[in-house]
């Protein structure tokens, strides 16, 4: 029985394969009596290279079991599907699925708090002291923009035994998000605030809980005031719990060496991670964020300057596209197609990336179903989904 289930899963998977394609949303005007012109031949050239991308990261062993982009060019969308979003029934992926965005969340953050700077409500040297006075001493001085731009020294709760003995022993029931940092409150800055670049989960909840200290608001509240509805992003949420709603991508462990590859999509609640990792949201309402977010629709001209102003050697995790350098809850991924600004994200079961030109008006998402980092899954996976970050991004670029 097994043996017929692996020849059935097998035959599934070659024929998405060979089904999946690109979608246009919307066609452009060109008439029949004219030939393409070079920038519409670019364009074509650059949607296929994408297409064969995704159709060998998928192919792979070790590879997701489906990796869906959503590429816009100007009020052209297309959607580029492979592969499955369900191992069970061959389903594939599409753009109004829902899934875990992982650390794309933290734009979410970013969107939220500089939002609120536009606004006056906050200010990008306000301090952990001044607006989480609860917080421990040794955090006082670090600043909004600091947390922002990850130069503040936090330590990761991510990383703390304590934390994972608790994740492990509750996986889908999560504490207060505010007691999250309370893993580390012991601990001390593992840097003087804005002297070195370091990663780390617990500045995206302190963003978040300054939101709410600034607002009187909860954070989920905040969002969909300052992000969810400016944007009209209906399929995105902050949920506690384990439940993605429906329909949903299921994500996928990593290793290759278990066939079937066991379901993550439910296995931790949203809350153990919260603002630094937990929103669910679909590939299309991925795409309209990162436009109106890069583009400028949540604040004004002089907080997206202060936002671009990069912290060099500054990379997203796991890495983007091309050179990555770090802005407040934003990276620049200068590739040789061209510049956008984005996010990455990874967590069990999903990896994501989202990007966008300087002016939001091309725009493009990756999201796999199985978690892919340098340091984890098949040897050379990791690789061919950045190669197929970068196509993407040469598609979303492209008939310039």
């Amino acid at each position: 029985m097994k043996r017929q289930a692996m020849l059935l899963l097998t035959a599934i998977m070659a024929a998405l394969l060979l089904a999946g394609g690109t979608v246009l949303a919307q066609a452009p005007d060109v008439s029949a009596n004219t030939g393409e012109d070079k920038a519409a031949k670019q364009a074509k050239a650059a949607d296929a290279a994408l297409d064969r991308a995704l159709k060998e990261l998928v192919a792979m062993r070790g590879g997701p079991p489906g990796a869906i982009a959503v590429v816009q060019r100007g009020k052209l969308r297309e959607v580029h599907s492979f592969g499955v979003r369900n191992l069970n029934n061959g389903r594939p992926l599409r753009a109004d699925d829902r899934m875990r965005i992982a650390s794309a969340a933290k734009a979410f953050s970013g969107a939220a708090a500089l939002s609120l700077v536009s606004k006056g409500a906050l200010s990008l040297n306000d301090t952990i002291k001044e607006r989480l006075p609860d917080q421990p001493k040794a955090w006082s001085k670090v600043t909004l923009r600091q947390l922002l731009n990850h130069t503040s020294g936090l330590p990761d709760f991510s990383q703390d035994p304590g934390f994972r003995d608790a994740l492990f022993a509750s996986l889908t029931k999560a504490p207060p998000p505010e007691e999250l940092l309370s893993f580390v409150e012991d601990e001390g800055l593992l840097f003087e605030p804005g002297s070195e670049y370091r990663y780390s989960n617990s500045d995206n909840v302190a963003v978040a809980l300054m939101v709410e200290a600034a607002t009187g608001r909860t954070y989920e509240g905040q969002l969909q005031e300052q992000v969810y509805g400016p944007l009209g992003l209906r399929k995105t949420t902050l949920p506690r719990g384990a439940n993605l709603g429906k329909p949903y991508i299921h994500g996928y462990d990593n290793d290759p060496s278990e066939q079937p590859p066991e379901d993550y999509s439910k296995l931790v609640a949203a809350g153990w991670s919260w603002a630094s990792g937990g929103i669910v949201s679909t590939p299309a309402d991925l795409n309209d964020f990162i436009r109106g977010y890069v583009g400028g629709d949540l604040f004004d001209f002089r907080t997206r300057g202060r936002q671009r102003q990069v912290v060099a050697g500054g990379g997203s995790e796991p890495p983007g596209p091309g050179e990555n350098s770090a802005g407040l809850a934003v990276f620049r991924y200068e590739t040789k197609c061209g510049t956008v600004w984005g996010h990455t994200g990874n967590i069990a079961g999903y990896t994501q990336f989202m990007a966008a030109s300087p002016n939001g008006n091309r725009s493009v998402t990756v999201s796999a179903n199985t978690q892919l980092t340098p340091k984890n899954g098949a040897p050379g996976v990791f690789e061919a989904l950045r190669q197929a970050e970068l196509r993407a991004v040469c598609a979303a670029l492209a008939d310039q």
